[in-house]
C-alpha cells in the first residue's frame, strides 16, 4: 500500500501530511495541489491497489466498501487535532499501547524515530515549538474518541 501511495500520490498532486494504515481502513491527511482529489489521485490509486491485492490474494472484486470520504481542514487547530486523532487510531483500536509502537503510521516520522520519505509533517510540526512538544500533545490524550468529535467553527 505504501509503495502505491508513493507512486500515485505524487508531490505535484498532493503532499501526504500524515497517515495511518489500519487492518480494515486507513487515514490520510493530505494537502491538495490539484482541483479534483477523487479523479486525479484517489481513483487511480484505488484501482491500482485493488488490482494488486486481487492479484496477490487470487480474488476479484472491490477491496474498499464505498467511496472515500474527505473533509476540508481550514484551521490550524483542527489540523493539530486531526493529526493527533490519526496517530492515536491504533491505540483506540486496541492494537498497541503507544502510538510509536504502530509501524504503519507517520507518527514515528513526526517524533524523529524514523526518517521516512512519504509524510511531509512540517505543516503540522510548525505549529509546535519542537517534535517533543508534538509528542506531548499527542500522548497527553490517548483517547481518540474524544478528539474525533471536535469541531472548530
Amino acid at each position: 500500500m505504501l509503495e502505491l501511495l508513493k507512486r500515485h500520490f505524487r508531490t505535484d498532486l498532493v503532499d501526504i501530511l500524515a497517515y495511518c494504515l489500519m487492518p480494515n481502513h486507513y487515514h490520510l491527511m493530505v494537502r491538495l495541489k490539484v482541483d479534483e482529489l477523487g479523479r486525479q489521485v484517489m481513483q487511480p490509486w484505488g484501482v491500482a491497489y485493488t488490482k494488486a491485492v486481487n492479484r496477490q490474494q487470487g480474488r476479484v472484486g472491490p477491496v474498499f466498501q464505498g467511496p472515500f470520504q474527505a473533509i476540508e481542514v481550514s484551521r490550524d487547530e483542527y489540523l493539530m487535532h486531526l493529526s493527533r486523532y490519526i496517530h492515536l487510531n491504533p491505540i483506540d483500536a486496541g492494537l498497541v499501547a503507544t502510538p510509536e509502537a504502530w509501524a504503519f503510521s507517520s507518527y514515528r516520522d513526526y517524533i524523529g524515530l524514523r526518517q521516512g520519505t512519504l509524510p511531509r509533517p512540517d505543516d503540522v510540526l510548525s505549529l509546535f515549538p519542537s517534535r517533543q512538544a508534538y509528542r506531548e500533545f499527542v500522548e497527553a490524550d490517548q483517547d481518540p474518541a474524544i478528539n474525533a468529535h471536535l469541531t472548530f467553527d
